[in-house]
């Protein structure tokens, strides 16, 4: 199944206005935007993918729409899931780019393959 190519298009507007540096790359059946070669925000098929600060995680679940990723059995720890009731509306669009925005230079990237 396709990622919601709409709610990406939002994101990378936003990140364009906010004059952040971003790659886009395909990854999980989805797509994910890159900041300084991390994973900072994504969208897989209808959901919005947000890498957070774990220690705000318990905070963020109580927020409109927000799930823990789970990707395999367990949850995966600084990942949330936001449905589109969590993500419809600009301003929490922008709430939670503006979280993923605000741990991405805290966040470890990923060990390059060689």
């Amino acid at each position: 199944m396709a990622y919601n190519n709409f709610l990406a298009e939002r994101i990378a507007l936003e990140l364009k206005r906010k004059k952040k540096a971003f790659e886009e790359k395909k990854m999980f059946g989805g797509i994910c935007f890159m900041i300084d070669d991390k994973m900072c925000i994504g969208v897989i098929k209808e959901q919005l993918m947000a890498r957070i600060d774990p220690e705000e995680e318990e905070q963020l679940l109580q927020k409109k729409g927000a799930e823990p990723m789970l990707f395999t059995k367990s949850p995966m720890k600084g990942y949330l899931f936001i449905n589109d009731d969590g993500w419809d509306l600009d301003a929490d669009l922008s709430f939670w780019i503006e979280k993923c925005l605000a741990f991405n230079p805290k966040a470890k990237a990923s060990k390059k393959k060689k």
